[in-house]
C-alpha cells in the first residue's frame, strides 16, 4: 500500500478507534511497529491530536478535540456549505459559536482562489435572513449537552410577565433546542410543573447540573422530530386529554401568510380555493391568554369563531389595548 494511502486510512482508523496500541495498528496494516510509529509521528505533525500513555496497559489515544480526515467536496457543495454556516451569523448566540466561526474561516482559507472569488461575488447576492434579537442565550451549549446526555439542570428562569430582575429556580431535563424566528427554545420536562414545558433560552439566567440527585425521567422517545405530540401549545387533530378546547379561526389571505410563518400552526392550517384559509384543531385551555394575544395581534386578518372562552379572552385583551391608548 502506498504511504500516502496508508496515512489517510490510518488517520480515519485512529479517529474511529480513539484508543489503540501500536501493535494493533501494525497487525491491521501489515507493517512493522517502527513503521506505524513513524506514521503516527507524521500524523501528529499534520495536526492529529495524539498522546501516548506508557506502561503495560498504555497505548495511544486521540484527545477529545480530534481532527476529522479530509473530505473531498465539489465546488457547488463547498459553496452551499459556506453559505449555510455563514447564515448563522444572524444569531446573537449559538450552541457552537466559536467553532462555527473557526470552521468557516478554515473552510474559506483552504479553498482554491477561483472558488473564493466566486463566494466573494455571491456574498452580497445570497443570504438567509433571520431576525436579529438583542438578548443573548449564553447557556445553549449546556442545554444541548444535557439533552444529549439525559441530564437534569437547575436553572433560574425569567417567566413571561415576571420582573426581569427576578427569576424562579426550577429543575428541568432538556429534550433539545431549536431556533424559530431568531429566538432559541428548549422543550424540557419541568419537575416543578410535572410536565413538558417550552423555555425561551434567552430567559434562562443560569444553568448548572443538579447536584442533589433528582431522578431522571425516561424521555428516550421524545425528540424535536415528534414534539407536536407532547409540546404544549400545538393545536392537534386528535384528543389530547382533559382541558382541551376546539379551535376554529377564519383567515384572510394576509392572515394565511402570517400564520404560515408560525411552525406550530402548520398542521392545523387549511387553504381555501380563493387563497383564504381556516385554522382548526384543539388547544389547551391553560394557554388561552397566549392564543388571545396572538389572534388579536392579527387584527382584521383573523376572525376567531370558537371556542367561546377564546372570544372572551380576545375581548379582554383588546380592551386592555384600548385602555392603554385611551
Amino acid at each position: 500500500m502506498p504511504k500516502s494511502k496508508r496515512l489517510m486510512e490510518l488517520m480515519m482508523t485512529v479517529n474511529r478507534k480513539r484508543r489503540f496500541k501500536v501493535q494493533e495498528l501494525a497487525d491491521e496494516f501489515g507493517v512493522s511497529k517502527r513503521t506505524i510509529l513513524r506514521d503516527l509521528q507524521e500524523l501528529s505533525e499534520l495536526g492529529v491530536p495524539l498522546y501516548s500513555e506508557p506502561g503495560p496497559h498504555g497505548g495511544y489515544q486521540v484527545v477529545r478535540e480530534r481532527v476529522l480526515p479530509p473530505i473531498a467536496f465539489t465546488e457547488g457543495e463547498a459553496v452551499s456549505i459556506f453559505f449555510a454556516v455563514d447564515a448563522l451569523r444572524h444569531y446573537v448566540s449559538l450552541p457552537f459559536e466559536s467553532e462555527s466561526a473557526s470552521a468557516l474561516s478554515k473552510f474559506y482559507l483552504h479553498m482554491p482562489g477561483d472558488v473564493r472569488d466566486r463566494i466573494d461575488a455571491m456574498k452580497n447576492r445570497v443570504d438567509i435572513v433571520t431576525p436579529r434579537r438583542k438578548r443573548e442565550a449564553p447557556y445553549l451549549a449546556a442545554l444541548l449537552d444535557a439533552a444529549i446526555q439525559g441530564r437534569v439542570l437547575r436553572i433560574d428562569y425569567e417567566s413571561r410577565g415576571e420582573n426581569k430582575e427576578d427569576a424562579s429556580s426550577r429543575l428541568i431535563q432538556p429534550i433539545g433546542i431549536y431556533a424559530n424566528n431568531g429566538l432559541w427554545y428548549c422543550p424540557a420536562y419541568c419537575f416543578l410543573r410535572e410536565g413538558v414545558r417550552v423555555f425561551r433560552c434567552d430567559r434562562i439566567r443560569s444553568a448548572e447540573l443538579d447536584e442533589y440527585g433528582q431522578p431522571r425521567k425516561d424521555l428516550e422517545g421524545r425528540h424535536l422530530g415528534n414534539r407536536k405530540e407532547y409540546e404544549p401549545g400545538f393545536p392537534i387533530s386528535r384528543e389530547n386529554g382533559t382541558g382541551s378546547l376546539r379551535l376554529r379561526v377564519r383567515l384572510t389571505r394576509e392572515g394565511v401568510r402570517r400564520c404560515e410563518l408560525e411552525p406550530w400552526l402548520t398542521d392545523c392550517l387549511s387553504l381555501l380555493p380563493d387563497g383564504e384559509g381556516t385554522l382548526e384543531g384543539l388547544i389547551p385551555a391553560d394557554d388561552l391568554p397566549f392564543y388571545a394575544r396572538f389572534f388579536s395581534g392579527l387584527g382584521r386578518e383573523a376572525q376567531a369563531e370558537e371556542p367561546a372562552e377564546l372570544l372572551e379572552e380576545i375581548r379582554k385583551e383588546l380592551k386592555r389595548v384600548l385602555e392603554q391608548y385611551a
